[in-house]
């Protein structure tokens, strides 16, 4: 029984190295991807003009960086139509859905909401 408790706690211990929260926090990590992440989830697929005018403040240069590397790390699909004028849209991968209820606690969390099991 303590051999198995043992893998458990290592499969999920977040002081191990690799950190896997490290690891994490490198993906969606920074002032800008949660937001980009929030607003593919909120809104849907997006173009890149509809991204920068709902990330208020963000830069077109920290924006289109941003996309590159959630698009990457897998989060992020980028969708080019061969169109006149050429027309691009992102939206979320499956695995990046699956942040939401993740970052839906954190957001309570920081606020002070208690930490409610149930919901």
């Amino acid at each position: 029984m303590q051999e198995s408790v043992e893998k458990i706690s290592d499969a999920i211990c977040p002081c191990r190295e690799p950190c896997p929260l490290g690891n994490a926090l490198s993906v969606i990590g920074g002032k800008w991807k949660m937001r980009i992440i929030c607003t593919l989830y909120v809104d849907g697929t997006q173009r890149y003009n509809d991204i920068l005018k709902k990330t208020k403040g963000i830069t077109n240069t920290m924006l289109a960086t941003s996309l590159k590397e959630l698009e990457a790390d897998g989060l992020v699909i980028r969708n080019h139509y061969a169109e006149i004028p050429p027309r691009v849209e992102y939206s979320l991968t499956d695995r990046a859905r699956t942040l939401w209820q993740i970052l839906h606690r954190l957001a309570h969390w920081s606020d002070g909401e208690p930490f409610d099991n149930e919901s």
